[in-house]
C-alpha cells in the first residue's frame, strides 16, 4: 500500500509538471514553425535586421539618447512646484475665569497648513541650454550610426557565413560523385580479381583510395554542419531548429573591379563610422562650449505665491486667513561667478583635450578604413587570379583523370599512375571551389564598401 501511495503521488507531481511545461513549450514550438525552413540569403538579413540582440540593444540606446534630447529641450522651458503642508497641533492655553483673576489651563488640539506654487526659468546661461540641445542632437544620430554600423558588421559576417555553406554543399556534391566512382572501380577491381586478372595489391590500393574519398566526403560533411552552425550562431537561432539555404541559380565571380582610390572615397563619405567620428569631434567642441559658459553669469526667473491659516487663531475663520496671509513673489536671481577653485578653467582644458582626442579617434578610423579597402582590393586581385588558374588547372586535371580511366580500363596504364591522376583532380576540384566562392565572398565585401548591396 505504501509503495502504491508513493506511485500515485508521483503520478499526479508528474501530470502536474506537465500541464506546466506544455503551454511554454507550444509556444516555443509555435515560435519555431513561424521560421522559415529555406533561408535565402536576404531572408538572413531580414531575420538579423530585426531579431539580432546587439542590433536591438542599439535601439534600445538610441531611444535612450532621443530622451535626453527632450528633456534638453524641456530645461528651456519654466517648472511648477506646488507644496501643500497640513499640520495638527496640540498645546496648552491659560484662560482668565472672571474678574478675580482665576485662571484655568486648557489643551487644545488645532489644525494649521501651508499652501504655495513656485516656478522658475533661466532666462540666460551663457548659451549652456542651447549647446546641450545640440550636443544631445549629435549624440541621437550617432545612436543611429552605431546601428548602421552594426548592421554593416552583420552583413559581412552573414554573407561570408551563407557562402561558406554553399561551398561546403557543391564541395560534398562533388566529393559524393568521387565516391561513387571509387565504388564502382572497387567492384570492378574486385571481380577481376576474383577471376585472377589483377594483383591482390592493386584491389588493395583502390579499396585504400576509397577509404580516402570516404574520408574526404565525411571531412567535407563536418564543415558543412560546422559551417550552418555558425550562420546559425550569427542569427541567433534556437539551437534545435534545423534548417537549410537556398542556392543560387548562378553564382557570378568575374564582375567589372572598381578603381581603389575610388571605393575608398566613396567610403569615406558613405560609411557610419566615419560619419561617427566627424560627429564625435562636433560632440567635443560643444562640451568646450558648454564649459567656458561657467565664465558667464547665469539670469533666472522666478514667481511664488502662497497662503497659510491656523485652526488655532480664533480671531478669523480657516478661509478668511487663507486671505489674509495669500502672498506673491515675482523676481530675478543674477549669479555671478567670481572664484570657483578653478572647476571652470579645469573643465575648459579637459575639454580641449577630447577634442584633440576625437580627431585623432576620426583619423584612426578613417586609417584603418582605407588599410582595410585597400586589403580587401588585393584580396579581390588574389582571388580573381587564384580563380583563373583554379579553372585552368581543373580543365586539365579532369581531361587527364578521364584519360587514365580509359588506359586503366584497357591496361594501358598502371594503378599508381591512374591513382595520382585521380587525387591531382581531386585537389584541382576543392582549389577550384575555394577560388570560385572565396571571389565571391571577397568581390561582394569590396563593392559593399561603395554602398553596394550584397546580393548573389
Amino acid at each position: 500500500m505504501m509503495f502504491l501511495s508513493r506511485q500515485l503521488t508521483w503520478s499526479v507531481i508528474i501530470s502536474l509538471c506537465t500541464l506546466i511545461i506544455s503551454p511554454g513549450l507550444q509556444a516555443q514550438d509555435s515560435l519555431y514553425n513561424n521560421l522559415p525552413r529555406e533561408w535565402s540569403l536576404q531572408d538572413c538579413f531580414d531575420y538579423a535586421m530585426k531579431a539580432n540582440i546587439q542590433l536591438n540593444s542599439l535601439r534600445l540606446s538610441r531611444l535612450s539618447s532621443e530622451q535626453d534630447l527632450l528633456l534638453s529641450k524641456a530645461a528651456r522651458q519654466p517648472n511648477l512646484n506646488a507644496t501643500f503642508s497640513q499640520n495638527l497641533n496640540g498645546g496648552k492655553s491659560i484662560n482668565a475665569l472672571g474678574t478675580g483673576g482665576a485662571t484655568a489651563v486648557d489643551y487644545q488640539i488645532y489644525s494649521s497648513g501651508n499652501y504655495g506654487a513656485s516656478s522658475n526659468v533661466t532666462l540666460f546661461q551663457g548659451g549652456y541650454l542651447n549647446y546641450d540641445i545640440k550636443q544631445k542632437n549629435l549624440s541621437y544620430q550617432v545612436a543611429g550610426l552605431n546601428i548602421a554600423q552594426q548592421v554593416n558588421d552583420l552583413t559581412v559576417l552573414i554573407t561570408q557565413a551563407y557562402l561558406n555553406i554553399l561551398l561546403a554543399r557543391e564541395n560534398i556534391v562533388y566529393l559524393k560523385d568521387v565516391v561513387a566512382t571509387s565504388e564502382s572501380q572497387v567492384k570492378q577491381a574486385q571481380d577481376q580479381y576474383n577471376v585472377g586478372s589483377i594483383a591482390l595489391v592493386a584491389l588493395v590500393q583502390l579499396q585504400a583510395q576509397l577509404a580516402n574519398d570516404r574520408y574526404l566526403l565525411t571531412t567535407g560533411q563536418t564543415q558543412y554542419r560546422q559551417y550552418k552552425l555558425t550562420l546559425k550562431q550569427i542569427l541567433q537561432l534556437p539551437s534545435s531548429y534545423d534548417f537549410n539555404i537556398v542556392e543560387p541559380d548562378t553564382l557570378i565571380t568575374n564582375t567589372h573591379l572598381k578603381a581603389l582610390q575610388e571605393v575608398q572615397d566613396s567610403a569615406m563619405a558613405i560609411r557610419p563610422e566615419i560619419k561617427s567620428g566627424e560627429l564625435g569631434i562636433e560632440i567635443a567642441e560643444l562640451d568646450l562650449a558648454k564649459a567656458k559658459t561657467g565664465y558667464l553669469p547665469t539670469l533666472t526667473a522666478g514667481a511664488s505665491v502662497g497662503a497659510s491659516a491656523s485652526g488655532g487663531n480664533k480671531s478669523y475663520t480657516y478661509f478668511k486667513q487663507l486671505d489674509n496671509n495669500f502672498y506673491q513673489q515675482i523676481g530675478l536671481t543674477l549669479s555671478v561667478p567670481i572664484f570657483t577653485r578653478r572647476v571652470v578653467r579645469t573643465n575648459v582644458e579637459k575639454a580641449k583635450i577630447n577634442i584633440d582626442q576625437s580627431k585623432l579617434v576620426l583619423q584612426d578610423t578613417k586609417t584603418t578604413l582605407n588599410q582595410t579597402i585597400e586589403q580587401a582590393y588585393i584580396n579581390v586581385l588574389n582571388a580573381q587570379a587564384q580563380y583563373d588558374a583554379a579553372v585552368e588547372q581543373l580543365k586539365y586535371a579532369e581531361e587527364g583523370y578521364r584519360i587514365g580511366g580509359e588506359q586503366l580500363k584497357i591496361g594501358a596504364t598502371n594503378l599508381v599512375n591512374f591513382l595520382q591522376q585521380k587525387n591531382l583532380y581531386i585537389q584541382a576540384l576543392q582549389s577550384y571551389i575555394q577560388a570560385k566562392y572565396n571571389t565571391a565572398l571577397n568581390m561582394r565585401i569590396y563593392d559593399f564598401y561603395m554602398g553596394i548591396p550584397v546580393k548573389l
